[in-house]
């Protein structure tokens, strides 16, 4: 799988998603439960990145405030994963805050073990993202970085949209998301990181 296609997967799912968003929005609670299948695995994935065991005590509180102030949403499928991500981002924050965790040093020898040898490739590198080991790693990550991963890979949104959930230029979450990806391959023991990588990870134009 390329590194493109955790973004091209998610928005297949915008327009069926848009559409339950608007159904959701005028009360249809069948559509609000559809948009809630396609938006809670990558809401659940980037919150884990950034809360860890707490990702779904998290992920309720979001959900809840999404379901509220779902009549002020305004947007399409992919603003809408845009929306609820920066919402989950600010209850993960508050989270942070409360618990007054610090994000832990980058001692991850034992994750690096149990996860692909050297044989692995840069895209199933990517793919093990899905991993519980493979969270835990992008938790060792600087905050831009593992963020900026998260929210390309896991969640799928693209370089602007992943700018506004941040409150960052495009460019910087671009440059973020290689940076971790490329710490992210040597520390799975993949290879083929190559420059091409900030192209593949470019905004949409």
């Amino acid at each position: 799988m390329g590194q493109g296609a955790a973004p091209r997967r998610m928005q297949a799912y915008d327009g069926e998603l848009g559409a339950a968003v608007a159904r959701a929005q005028q009360g249809d609670e069948a559509a609000f439960a559809v948009a809630y299948r396609l938006v809670q695995p990558g809401l659940l994935g980037y919150l884990r990145g950034l809360v860890g065991d707490d990702a779904e005590d998290v992920a309720s509180d979001a959900w809840l405030e999404i379901a509220r102030d779902l009549g002020r949403f305004q947007g399409d499928g992919a603003g809408f994963r845009g929306w609820t991500a920066t919402i989950a981002r600010h209850r993960a924050l508050d989270h942070l805050r409360r618990q007054r965790v610090r994000p832990r040093p980058a001692v991850l020898e034992q994750d690096v073990l149990d996860l692909p040898g050297p044989q692995s490739t840069h895209d199933q590198a990517l793919e093990a993202l899905s991993t519980e080991h493979a969270l835990e790693l992008v938790r060792g990550l600087p905050r831009d970085q593992a963020e900026a991963v998260l929210l390309r890979v896991v969640v799928g949104l693209d370089g602007p949209a992943a700018a506004r959930v941040l409150g960052k230029r495009p460019g910087a979450v671009r440059t973020a998301a290689h940076r971790g990806l490329k710490r992210l391959a040597r520390q799975l023991g993949a290879d083929g990181v190559t420059d091409e990588t900030p192209r593949t990870l470019g905004e949409s134009t």
